[in-house]
């Protein structure tokens, strides 16, 4: 197989079952701990928005709602994911691939805590870390959560794959 079409099949994957990890984790999240958990609606909310000019929000929540925004804001979520397991390949190299090691895909994941505090939140009107929002160490501490899980999400995801390409080939 081609090098590269095997590294985009390979972030792929990972992406793909990284973002899964972080959603089961989300709904463990919410129906065991009763936390609450993102609501990706408001991302394609803000997706759309920018498609009319508007990149940044007073309160996304008072924001005219776009057609599919549930939709957007899910497919966004998982393209966001293959783009950081990407990410995590090129850092690491393609080896990364055959013997995963947790290190990296924690720094990885953990460092997309940035996109969120630093990007989306302060676009939504939440402020940079979530401090425009009633209670941002809680909404900060959901983030990390969340992130966590991804992280985890990234090695297993990584392992999943190189047991089952090194199954294969």
């Amino acid at each position: 197989m081609d090098s590269e079409f095997h590294t985009f099949l390979a972030a792929l994957v990972v992406g793909v079952l990284a973002t899964l990890f972080m959603d089961l984790w989300a709904l463990f999240q919410s129906r065991i701990l009763k936390l609450p958990v993102a609501n990706f609606a408001l991302v394609g909310r803000w997706l759309g928005g920018m498609a009319r000019g508007r990149f940044v929000h007073d309160n996304i929540g008072d924001a005219v709602s776009v057609q599919g925004e549930m939709a957007l804001g899910w497919l966004f979520h998982y393209l966001t994911g293959v783009v950081y397991a990407a990410l995590l390949i090129a850092i690491t190299g393609p080896d990364w691939l055959m013997e995963p090691t947790i290190m990296p895909a924690i720094a990885v994941g953990l460092g997309t805590l940035a996109a969120p505090f630093l990007i989306m939140q302060p676009a939504f009107g939440f402020g940079i870390a979530a401090s425009r929002t009633p209670r941002p160490g809680r909404a900060r501490m959901l983030s990390a959560m969340a992130h966590g899980a991804f992280a985890i999400g990234l090695y297993l995801g990584g392992w999943l794959w190189s047991v089952l390409t090194g199954a294969i080939g």
